[in-house]
């Protein structure tokens, strides 16, 4: 139903009813050595949310500024003020997040000063308190800049992927499993990654277990996976089939 967003719908439709399982796990293809695995308990890839702050002025002749409210310059002040959600108002040493404005629209002709401007951007985050206190402080921030300076703020956050979070108990359960499949020396902690995974729709619902698996070809220079020169080492591949087929006979073996 669709690589980025196929799990809601499949949710919707009762993939997770009659019967229900008991836990889910996830392979994806990764920037590493060949056959070597790569996870960590907790978040291990980020939300990803979309936000939307259209902010109301008034348009007047740009050498007259002071006949109108400009909301560009409130616009930059807002986007300035996003910045300080993270660096100054997110406890960093318990997690990473990300606030990023990543469009803005605004008049069409030099000397005008237009009456509206539009900002899109983005919201990453590994934990779901935190993700959720981020919402409400750019809805805060840009409100009040605006204020401050006469003009409005309309902001919308648009829900999207959730935390990719590694049941910690599965997590530990199932490190065994993918050891010996790979042996210990092929087994590695993830870093924390901010792109976002519809997988994390499943784990809400279920305890459940996401890990990478290497496919770099030996000798090349790892390429991210959405690039078109992206490369795999087939034989890799044979590896993230017997780690999945494991990980169901080992779990189904512990019921």
């Amino acid at each position: 139903p669709g690589e980025e967003g196929g799990a809601y719908l499949m949710i919707k439709e009762g993939v997770l009813e009659s019967p229900k399982p008991d836990a889910i796990f996830g392979l994806h293809v990764g920037i590493n050595q060949p056959g070597a695995l790569a996870f960590r308990s907790g978040g291990a890839m980020a939300s990803a949310d979309r936000f939307k702050i259209v902010v109301k002025g008034k348009g007047t002749h740009g050498g007259m500024p002071w006949l109108g409210v400009d909301p560009i310059v409130v616009s930059s002040q807002i986007v300035l003020g996003l910045q300080t959600i993270v660096s100054r108002q997110t406890e960093l040493t318990a997690t990473p997040a990300v606030v990023s404005v990543g469009m803005i629209k605004g008049g069409n002709r030099n000397n005008i000063i237009p009456s509206e401007v539009e900002m899109e951007g983005t919201i990453r985050a590994f934990d779901p308190k935190i993700r959720k206190d981020i919402h409400e402080r750019i809805k805060k921030t840009a409100t009040a800049i605006a204020e401050s300076a006469g003009a409005t703020a309309e902001v919308n956050v648009q829900l999207g992927v959730p935390v990719t979070f590694n049941d910690p108990k599965l997590t530990t359960q199932m490190t065994p499993t993918l050891e010996r499949v790979v042996g210990q020396k092929k087994i590695m902690t993830a870093n924390q990654v901010t792109g976002a995974e519809d997988f994390a729709f499943y784990q809400e619902k279920i305890p459940g277990l996401f890990f990478f698996l290497g496919i770099t070809p030996p000798g090349t220079k790892p390429i991210p996976n959405h690039s078109p020169y992206f490369l795999v080492d087939e034989s890799a591949l044979i590896v993230g089939v017997r780690a999945m087929a494991n990980l169901a006979v080992d779990f189904l073996g512990s019921r």
